[in-house]
């Protein structure tokens, strides 16, 4: 059962990137709405999967939610209060408790640093403890990521990709936050040790009881990690569910599209694949009913001219499609 009140939620977030045209990118071009009116919300002690295809505006949800970006439009509140018009000042005591773990484990990381100075480049920020206190604080954060203390004293290019996504974690965590952004945090390693991370980030989850955002393209990792579950196409939230129940019965046809894709596991089994035709709108394109229209297999009329509202179905279950709406949608067989 849902929470009462989410820890962190948004409404109506929208974000458009000025487009750049002319000779070598420069002077003014058509502008892309990465996000375009996205209602989330995430309770105390979950973790949401965010799931969709490469551009759809995962990750840009995901900062604007920290508002590691500006929102150009949308409502962010974080324990029930308003995060949308704070000033950088006033952000400044939140941060302490939403922060990031990025998807490439040794971009984000500063190669003249050592890995004690960026664990406890947080507290210096935030002006807590002396030097010693600090050096203690790193120490127990190391030993939070299963890695040795004398890690402290080394550089990034010293470790493997796992290590140094130990080391993303440990820096996220280390003023104790209650919010965690996962920008596809583990895609960039090798699958046996993708399984050591998501077994860390749910071992912390436990121990720390933190919230996630889990951004990814693995179906897999996000159905074992996950309670529920959101599905983003061109920028905009068309189905959530949980967990279970998205992958055994997918409502929008672009869930449904998007786990047929999920490779069987079973030799001899038959794919079930749909196999979608048509064109995605452009980048800058102005969008006129409903995003999915020009790819669906079961479009109509209706829904090439308006957007469809979220209908609310029985157990938690969330879908924008005029078809699901009308019970009009040709059923599917179970996806497992």
């Amino acid at each position: 059962m849902r929470a009462a009140a989410p820890l962190v939620e948004a409404s109506g977030l929208a974000k458009t990137f000025a487009g750049r045209g002319g000779v070598l990118g420069f002077g003014a071009g058509p502008s892309v709405r990465a996000v375009d009116g996205v209602d989330i919300a995430i309770d105390k002690g979950e973790t949401l999967g965010l799931v969709g295809e490469s551009g759809c505006g995962k990750s840009t949800t995901g900062r604007l939610l920290l508002r590691l970006i500006e929102p150009s439009a949308g409502v962010i509140r974080f324990r029930g209060e308003e995060l949308s018009g704070l000033s950088k000042a006033e952000l400044r005591r939140f941060r302490r408790h939403m922060q990031i773990i990025f998807q490439d484990p040794y971009g984000s990381l500063n190669p003249r640093m050592t890995v004690g100075d960026m664990i406890a480049e947080a507290l210096v920020i935030h002006g807590e403890g002396d030097r010693g206190d600090r050096v203690r604080v790193v120490a127990d954060m190391l030993d939070l990521v299963r890695l040795p203390r004398a890690a402290a004293q080394r550089y990034p290019h010293e470790f493997s990709g796992g290590q140094r996504q130990r080391v993303g974690i440990a820096r996220a965590l280390t003023l104790r936050p209650e919010f965690v952004v996962c920008d596809e945090a583990v895609s960039a390693l090798d699958v046996s040790v993708q399984a050591q991370i998501i077994n860390l980030l749910q071992d912390l989850q436990r121990e720390l009881g933190l919230t996630y955002l889990f951004i990814s393209h693995n179906l897999a990792v996000v159905r074992h990690i996950s309670n529920r579950v959101s599905v983003m196409y061109l920028g905009r939230i068309v189905e959530t569910a949980p967990t279970d129940e998205l992958f055994r019965k997918p409502e929008h046809p672009y869930t449904r599209a998007l786990l047929s894709a999920v490779p069987v596991d079973r030799p001899g089994t038959a794919s079930r694949r749909t196999r979608l035709k048509g064109d995605l709108p452009g980048a800058a394109s102005r969008i006129v009913g409903c995003r999915f229209a020009t790819r669906c297999p079961h479009v109509q009329d209706r829904c090439r001219q308006s957007d469809p509202a979220p209908t609310q179905l029985p157990g938690g279950h969330e879908v924008a499609c005029h078809r699901v709406a009308d019970g009009t949608l040709p059923a599917t067989e179970s996806i497992v």
